[in-house]
């Protein structure tokens, strides 16, 4: 495994996770969604799985994790399969694969159903949650490209 590659695609998820935590902020300041939290919904299966309370960081921090190192590293991992030629592209195709996931695994996890269709809000959570994620990871995408755009150049 290639030690310098790991740390730019971990890097590269962290660049991902910062502009999904801009979006957010965006979210709550211009009061979209209002009513749709999941990192709350997230903290409540948190506290009924450990039968404790859970401070509020906890899902954020479980968030960063899973952004920069989790799917940081299977971005990187899996770059030279993803299609596309560029790191918005690549991006976009990988975003959409956890968008997907998210949508099938996360939200039914939560009790939200599968894509948040039974938040009560109709179809606006499923549009902002692919918003979301293709935020994360075109952003992740780019960083990617451009921290290694050096390695690649002389490695053709």
């Amino acid at each position: 495994m290639d030690f310098d590659r790991t740390w730019k695609s971990i890097a590269a998820g962290l660049c991902g996770s910062a502009a999904h935590t801009l979006l957010m902020a965006l979210k709550s300041w211009a009061a979209i969604l209002p009513s749709f939290q999941p990192y709350d919904d997230l903290q409540a299966l948190l506290t009924t799985a450990i039968g404790n309370s859970v401070d509020p960081i906890i899902p954020w921090a479980l968030s960063y994790f899973n952004g920069s190192v989790v799917l940081g590293f299977l971005f990187g991992r899996s770059w030279q399969i993803l299609p596309g030629r560029t790191g918005v592209m690549k991006g976009l195709v990988f975003g959409f694969a956890v968008w997907l996931a998210m949508g099938l695994i996360f939200f039914p996890a939560i009790g939200k159903g599968w894509f948040a269709a039974q938040s009560g809000l109709g179809i606006a959570p499923t549009f902002f949650t692919l918003v979301m994620v293709l935020t994360y990871s075109i952003t992740l995408g780019v960083a990617y490209s451009i921290f290694t755009s050096n390695v690649r150049r002389h490695s053709s």
